[in-house]
């Protein structure tokens, strides 16, 4: 299956939030925990992020599958909310969504940066594959530690 990353419109962000809260269900049954900010986020919230970062979205067939956003501080790109339709993950779109997003910024930045949560094994796992490490470990709450992971654009 062939995808293509587009840059993402105002018109697109119900269908993001949607896509979203479907995707990190299951990131709420591994830490037992549905008050996840990516659960709880409202329009309202995403609209304000709209602001300050560049949303990115694959649809297969005119229908939503995949979003990533993302934004550049201090030529670090820091990438959030990689979210794959459940249906459609383990198929490879979410590392093709990371190459391409990699590669468009790769000569405005020095290095990207991103978290996922420390039970969250798949995620982990692709971002190590794609040569991410760990630098840090912040608490997001009681039952989620946010797991910082770099990786320099030279890889």
């Amino acid at each position: 299956m062939a995808i293509t990353l587009e840059r993402a419109s105002e018109y697109d962000l119900e269908s993001i939030l949607e896509l979203q809260k479907r995707a990190f269900y299951g990131q709420a049954l591994i830490y037992d925990d549905h008050t996840l900010p990516s659960l709880t986020q409202t329009i309202e919230d995403l609209v304000a992020e709209w602001g300050r970062m560049t949303f990115y979205k694959v649809a297969v067939d005119g229908k939503l599958v995949a979003s990533v956003r993302c934004w550049i501080r201090d030529r670090t790109l820091y990438i959030e909310k990689l979210i794959v339709e459940p249906a459609m993950q383990n198929r490879g779109i979410g590392k093709r969504v990371m190459i391409e997003i990699e590669k468009r910024y790769s000569k405005v930045v020095d290095q990207y940066e991103l978290a996922t949560g420390h039970k969250s094994a798949r995620n982990l796992h692709l971002y190590i594959s794609l040569g991410y490490r760990e630098i840090a470990r912040r608490t997001l709450n009681l039952s989620c530690d946010l797991v910082v992971l770099t990786k320099p654009v030279s890889e």
